[in-house]
């Protein structure tokens, strides 16, 4: 009886083992037939890289400047009388902005006017007697010197009395006044800045080395943070001839016109010198390139050769697309395109979206589906 047990409790174990071993080679061979199973192929966004003429650029940046702009202030104290502008007013060349009391430097003016109308009579009469002797070659050498100083004196009166007021010396804009009627203002006391926005200055550096690109006259586009869309087009006016010891850069000034007024002296100007002849270049979209610290790469869709090297068909005749990485030698980037100097061909279908999923020789379909294309396209500017 025991030993029957004892045949039955091993059968049982048996068949345990043989149930977990079947179960084991079943699931082992599921894996098999899913790694052995083709892949389906990776849905992708693809655009053909094309060559077209690009104007090399040289980035930099600047800060704008006035065509004319002065701090006007007063050369004399004195107490304000009359004040002739308002603030943020444009005014013209020679119009009056500030008045100061002159009352003592007029009648000083008026006393000197009729000391220089006595000298005139005394020298007349004196020019008429020394010719007939009636009165020394000295005397009149006195007189004539009496009224050169009488003249003088008017002359320099007139001067002071023309610094009690101030005239715009060009036609511009002037800015928030600093000085009210009853002030008691010293010499070199600020009144309100004038400028000239008809025309701005954009002064910039660049390093020594590109100097040979630059010329008088080229062409520059630049755009301040105010107004990121707009771009303003100037030329490059003068060119420092002397390099930065401490920087090795050069100073450049480019002039741009200022129609509606918008940019204002002291913005800062991000601009882009446009250098001459543009070269013929191979350009892709700045969402195929993958950035690796090992290097930059694409994935660019190639038939799959056959071992005989024709190209591989699926069942409806269409050829087999695999995924090449290569890597790439990248330029300039510019409206979401990016220059390519090495690594690809004018006419090669790079992958612009999907290359997650993607490995070197990963099956691809090219996919018509919008949202798959701009899943990876750059954004668009506000």
């Amino acid at each position: 009886m025991l030993r029957r047990r004892m045949l039955i409790m091993l059968g049982v174990v048996l068949l345990i083992v043989l149930v977990l071993a079947a179960y084991k080679a079943f699931s082992i061979y599921t894996m098999v037939q899913g790694f052995s199973a083709p892949r389906p192929a990776i849905s992708v966004a693809v655009a053909t890289a094309t060559e077209r003429p690009w104007q090399v650029r040289l980035p930099t940046v600047g800060t704008l400047k006035a065509l004319q702009g002065v701090d006007l202030s007063l050369e004399t104290d004195g107490t304000v009388i009359d004040v002739q502008f308002e603030s943020g007013q444009k005014v013209k060349a020679g119009q009056p902005i500030v008045r100061l009391d002159s009352a003592v430097e007029s009648a000083l003016l008026e006393t000197a006017l009729a000391d220089l109308g006595l000298a005139q009579l005394d020298f007349n009469r004196g020019s008429q007697l020394v010719g007939s002797q009636a009165i020394s070659k000295g005397e009149f050498d006195r007189l004539s010197a009496v009224l050169k100083k009488s003249r003088a004196t008017v002359n320099q009166l007139r001067a002071a009395l023309e610094k009690k007021r101030i005239v715009a010396p060009f036609s511009g804009t002037i800015g928030i006044r600093q000085v009210d009627v009853g002030d008691y203002v010293a010499t070199g006391t600020m009144i309100a800045t004038l400028q000239d926005l008809s025309s701005l200055y954009v002064d910039f550096f660049v390093p020594e080395q590109s100097v040979p690109k630059i010329a008088l006259g080229q062409p520059v586009q630049v755009i301040v943070a105010a107004y990121p869309t707009l771009e303003y087009p100037g030329t490059i006016s003068a060119i420092n001839p002397k390099v930065e010891n401490s920087t090795r850069n050069v100073q450049v000034r480019a002039t741009l016109a200022n129609p509606d007024g918008k940019l204002m002296p002291g913005m800062f100007a991000s601009l882009q010198v446009l250098l001459p002849d543009p070269q013929p270049r191979i350009v892709v979209p700045e969402s195929a390139i993958t950035y690796t610290l090992y290097g930059n790469s694409v994935y660019v869709a190639v038939p799959k050769k056959a071992e005989d090297g024709s190209s591989q068909k699926d069942d409806k005749g269409q050829p087999v697309l695999i995924a090449e990485r290569r890597f790439v030698e990248t330029g300039e980037h510019r409206d979401g395109q990016v220059m390519i100097t090495k690594g690809v061909q004018s006419g090669d279908k790079v992958v612009t979206a999907g290359q997650l999923k993607l490995d070197n020789g990963a099956r691809i379909a090219i996919s018509d589906d919008k949202t798959l294309a701009e899943q990876n396209s750059p954004p668009r500017a506000n």
